[in-house]
């Protein structure tokens, strides 16, 4: 299972020879220079300084669940990085000219350098494992037969949504050399993005290729739709369990439905095309862009 995505496949010891011989290939010549911390984007950015609870938590309880903020983003940009490297591998084989073949294994490479970059600044990798629900969704996608679904839900939503967040993640991070990283990301982003949107459009998209790409996309936007759970988890693990009603005042003072709304709308206008269109109607009949209130956030 998900054996494309690799989500699972170990990491070398630091002085392995092929391990070695991949830092001096790779761009710049990576070394693991980056001191790791975990305190790039503070609590602003996740919108903790409105938060009640966080606010009278002590100094330690504060660094303990920024902490946790952001290593969920580093994870996060690991395991998507890491089933892109699978991801335009499969691409290379499932191109139908040369020229896009070639495209497919440059773009394999943008992922490789990519999630090397990301490696230096995730401590404690060997004992990672995704637990997230996005994640997992994204490595069963990968393993799709179907090209049109692939190319749609992947590079058209998917990496489109990329950009808009690796823009913000650039934009708000306090450290200048991982704000230029994720910075120097947009463009190949961007040529993954339009590559599949051009792709896209030149295939006729057949009713169960709609239907694939209906109920994935419906799985994903729903996480989109109950808010920041992974703030309102980190928060958890600190503070311990937490009552139904302190979770809904915390997703409240989160403004979580002004936070969905946002990413919804994003993601709504990145489904755009005469290809789209159906996709797109059978998404909003089942209310899949509406942002939830704070309650309906809560489980």
């Amino acid at each position: 299972m998900n054996n494309i995505a690799g989500l699972d496949l170990p990491h070398l010891n630091t002085d392995d020879r092929l391990r070695r011989i991949l830092t001096a290939a790779l761009p710049n010549h990576s070394d693991n220079s980056a001191q790791p911390s975990l305190d790039y984007w503070d609590a602003k950015f996740f919108n903790l300084h409105q938060v009640q609870i966080f606010q009278q938590a002590t100094v330690s309880e504060q660094s303990a669940i920024l902490q946790l903020t952001n290593r969920s983003i580093f994870l996060e940009s690991y395991f998507i990085e890491k089933a892109g490297v699978g991801y335009m591998a499969k691409m290379v084989l499932l191109a139908e000219t040369v020229e896009e073949r070639m495209l497919y294994a440059l773009f394999t490479a943008d992922e490789a350098t990519h999630l090397s970059q990301i490696v230096n600044f995730l401590p404690e990798l060997e004992a990672s494992h995704s637990k997230d629900p996005f994640v997992n969704l994204l490595a069963e996608v990968v393993e799709s037969a179907d090209k049109a679904v692939l190319l749609f839900v992947l590079q058209v939503v998917l990496e489109g949504w990329g950009l808009s967040h690796y823009r913000r993640l650039a934009k708000e991070c306090h450290h200048p050399q991982l704000k230029e990283l994720f910075a120097s990301f947009l463009q190949a982003e961007s040529r993954h993005h339009g590559t599949g949107t051009m792709l896209f459009n030149r295939y006729p998209v057949s009713a169960s290729t709609q239907a694939a790409a209906i109920d994935i996309l419906a799985c994903f936007l729903s996480m989109i739709q109950v808010g920041p759970q992974s703030v309102l988890s980190a928060i958890e693990q600190v503070k311990g369990d937490l009552t139904r009603s302190q979770k809904i005042q915390i997703m409240t003072e989160l403004d979580t439905q002004t936070h969905s709304g946002t990413r919804l709308e994003i993601l709504r206008s990145l489904m755009h095309g005469k290809s789209a269109e159906a996709i797109v109607q059978a998404l909003d009949e089942r209310g899949a862009f509406t942002a939830l209130p704070a309650y309906q956030c809560v489980f």
